[in-house]
């Protein structure tokens, strides 16, 4: 049995009719290489069953507590059924991208049964070119992006042939079962005397810092208090480090993919080379994080001017920053923070893009740095967990309607191994991220490295951002175009 953190449960507070919690990848096979050249759902099953208990989410479900008094845990699911989870389904011929992205736009649109483990996982037959498909749905609840790493690294192997994997052990929760109702109530009760102690505890951590939090940015005063509080500590000579950092205004205009999202995803789906994404980093002198938000910079203002919505001010970026440490490697749940930046959409030319995104991004990295991780995490566990889902949802439905929202586009750059990866045996391809929206901020761009390749997978709303597949096609050209910049003397 694990408690949830205040962070995770606020990825089950957002969720409604409208908005999910649950992020994912699809997953190109080539059963080419896999025994007697095809993939099978029995093949899958087993092999999933196999590596279960290196997977702890998988085989646990939500138990909340009466009255929500504390915080749910993660319990054993005592009626656990592979057959649920992983399921088949096939595409019409000719199979193409088009009817791929379809379909899972259909399958992701749809939330996740809490009474059960949170994830899901479809093996797609029938792609052109004698491809094959997995398309995984898991609940942020259970998992952010370097454990997502963790689940990938247990159900994809370094050859066709499965590695080895050791017996699971016998746990508390084979032995004691699940906790009751009762059990939960009575350890919510017990956590209540802790909380005042811990609120004022976490509140001298948290203030000094406010308006670099990214779930206060955009609140008015937090900037002054912080700054304020700030100096108050300098003064005091406690915990300080004798600077007040001065932050420069970040606001996110109203507008662009700010509406209330509907209850249907799409997505945008390619690919694009490591190699020309690193000599472009090379030849400017500056990091792949900042070639890649430039790219999509570039690509939203293409997008915006087609639609005749771009803003005179630049969009604001949420780049999530992961904050596990080394002793939480291999663990589960949310251990994750983020920094929010302009976005260039303002300037006409990639090259001062590109330079504006390594400007900003170096400035938001020294903000981020300057923050303590207790206070980022810290941050979630103001609100009391019985008031905790009632203040997401407020929040959710209010953001970019009622008040400006605290950014507008989400980037995530995700490393992936250089190397081919297997599962049953089938060569993987491609991986193609999926992620979430929210009202007020209706698109996420997240692109994960694998082997030569940078694979894009767009989110978007298919009411506001019907043709996300032509973002895309701009991430691409906005490379070609920085490509072009560059000197002769650096190729």
């Amino acid at each position: 049995m694990k408690q949830l953190s205040a962070l995770d449960t606020q990825f089950l507070a957002i969720e409604n009719d409208r908005n999910y919690g649950h992020t994912g990848g699809l997953a190109v096979l080539d059963p080419s290489t896999a025994p007697g050249g095809q993939l099978t759902l029995e093949d899958l099953k087993g092999f999933i069953s196999s590596r279960l208990h290196l997977i702890p989410p998988f085989t646990s479900r939500l138990a909340q507590v009466p009255f929500n008094l504390d915080w749910p845990y993660w319990v054993k699911d005592e009626h656990f059924d592979i057959g649920y989870h992983v399921r088949e389904i096939a595409l019409p011929p000719p199979g193409d991208l088009a009817q791929l992205t379809e379909q899972v736009g259909r399958i992701y649109s749809r939330q996740l049964d809490r009474s059960r483990p949170l994830w899901e996982l479809y093996l797609i037959q029938g792609l052109t070119g004698g491809m094959a498909a997995l398309l995984s749905k898991t609940h942020h609840a259970a998992v952010d992006g370097m454990s997502g790493s963790e689940i990938m690294s247990a159900i994809y192997d370094l050859s066709p042939e499965p590695h080895e994997v050791e017996a699971p052990e016998e746990t508390d929760d084979d032995l004691g079962g699940v906790p009751r109702g009762l059990d939960l109530l009575t350890q919510g009760i017990t956590s209540l005397p802790r909380y005042p102690v811990n609120l004022a505890t976490r509140l001298g951590r948290i203030l000094p810092h406010a308006d670099l939090l990214p779930s206060l940015t955009g609140v008015p005063g937090s900037e002054r208090m912080s700054r304020s509080l700030s100096r108050a500590r300098n003064f005091v000579g406690r915990n300080s480090d004798g600077q007040v950092i001065e932050r420069p205004p970040v606001k996110a205009p109203r507008g662009p993919y700010g509406a209330a999202v509907s209850p249907h995803r799409i997505f945008g789906f390619g690919s694009m080379s490591l190699a020309d994404i690193k000599a472009v980093k090379d030849a400017f002198a500056v990091k792949v994080n900042d070639v890649v938000v430039s790219l999509v910079a570039g690509a939203v203002r293409a997008d915006l001017i087609r639609r005749g919505e771009l803003p005179e001010e630049p969009l604001v970026v949420f780049v999530p920053i992961s904050v596990r440490t080394e002793e939480e490697r291999g663990t589960f749940g949310n251990k994750v923070s983020a920094m929010m930046v302009a976005l260039p959409t303002h300037l006409d030319d990639p090259l001062e893009r590109l330079v504006f995104s390594h400007e900003h991004l170096g400035v938001g990295k020294e903000n981020h740095d300057a923050l303590p991780v207790e206070a980022m995490r810290d941050i979630s566990t103001l609100v009391p967990p019985a008031l905790h889902t009632r203040a997401a949802r407020v929040a959710t439905r209010l953001s970019g309607r009622f008040t400006r929202p605290p950014w507008n586009v989400i980037v995530s750059n995700v490393p992936g191994p250089p190397v081919d990866l297997y599962c049953c045996g089938a060569r993987l391809e491609a991986m193609y991220p999926l992620s979430i929206i929210s009202d007020g901020m209706g698109l996420n761009v997240t692109v994960m490295s694998y082997r030569d390749s940078v694979d894009i997978g767009i989110t978007a709303d298919r009411e506001q951002t019907p043709e996300v597949q032509e973002i895309v096609g701009f991430m691409q050209q906005e490379l070609t175009l920085l490509l072009e910049r560059i000197p002769c003397s650096s190729k």
